[in-house]
């Protein structure tokens, strides 16, 4: 009998991916924390950190897709052209929530944490069409990840934009 711990399984999660991925909200949450304890100027630091936070894994979750892409298509299997071109508009997103901020100076930071947040949320719609490429377990880490790290984006978005 397989015990079911057993990370050597092909559709079993491995405990470092669980962890290391779980860890990853922690950025969100000392942003979040921040918000509600600390003063003005560290307010502002912690959304413009929580803003580059959600933009990096919304730019590496695209990172992610590529490679997923890359391995199907090295194991000869027929990979749809749209997921390479949903491969690259994280990136793309990721990178236009910037122009508001530096280019044309704006501190606004809420709408472009929602935005962010928002894609985020949504970003598991892509994982499930991925479910010929990507690993068994992947949806079952995605899901609750990309969920909570999206919710805190858009409650961070939220309070910096004052709704």
């Amino acid at each position: 009998m397989t015990d079911p711990a057993d990370n050597h399984q092909p559709t079993a999660m491995p405990n470092i991916a669980r962890y290391l991925g779980h860890a990853g909200l922690l950025p969100q949450i000392a942003c979040l924390i921040a918000m509600l304890v600390a003063d003005e100027t560290w307010r502002f630091n912690a959304l413009m950190l929580a803003h580059t936070y959600a933009a990096l894994i919304f730019t590496f979750l695209g990172g992610l897709w590529w490679g997923i892409a890359a391995a199907g298509s090295a194991q000869g299997r027929s990979v749809p052209d749209w997921l390479y071109w949903a491969a690259i508009a994280p990136s793309l997103v990721a990178l236009a929530s910037f122009i508001p901020l530096w280019l044309i100076g704006l501190t606004w930071i809420g709408p472009m944490l929602l935005l962010l947040g928002l894609c985020l949320m949504a970003s598991p719609l892509v994982d499930k069409r991925l479910a010929d490429f990507a690993p068994e377990w992947w949806l079952k880490l995605r899901w609750p990840l990309s969920v909570r790290l999206g919710g805190l984006s858009v409650i961070l978005g939220v309070i910096a934009w004052g709704i």
